[in-house]
């Protein structure tokens, strides 16, 4: 019991160190330079922009649940008209001034339409090979651009 009160004691006296170590590394990774390149938005489009690709998120998410219950036709629609490159995407990639950036748009909606074909073919091998595809779109453009 006394050693179970000591090792209590101990982890009390050493929270405060942990946390606050904790926080002088977080402020560390924050205040490093972002070498991103900034596309340079309006507080509205930024907001836009932001909401979108959570609006992709969500739907990669939903995709997901739904292949794991084998609803592939739904996921297909989900892929097609929430991730695919529709008139409405097509348009909005058509603003931004950063041809690169367009570009990843671009290739992005367009794999959502062959994630949409992938999910067709209820094959998951394919599928997953069509999300990833996808993915990887998303993680060069945040890995190159900032909002």
């Amino acid at each position: 019991m006394k050693k179970l009160n000591g090792l209590l004691m101990l982890a009390l006296l050493l929270a405060p160190a942990a946390a606050s170590a904790a926080e002088a590394h977080m402020g560390r990774a924050h205040n490093m330079a972002d070498r991103r390149i900034s596309l340079g938005l309006s507080p509205e489009m930024r907001q836009h922009q932001l909401a979108n690709m959570r609006a992709h998120l969500a739907a990669v998410q939903k995709i997901t649940g739904l292949v794991a219950e084998k609803k592939y036709d739904k996921a297909a629609i989900i892929a097609r008209t929430q991730l695919g490159l529709t008139e409405e995407m097509k348009q909005m990639c058509d603003k931004f001034e950063n041809e690169e950036f367009k570009a990843l748009g671009l290739a992005f909606h367009s794999s959502g339409d062959e994630l949409g074909e992938a999910l067709k073919a209820k094959n998951p091998r394919k599928v997953f090979r069509a999300l990833n595809k996808t993915l990887g779109y998303c993680v060069q453009c945040h890995e190159k651009f900032q909002q």
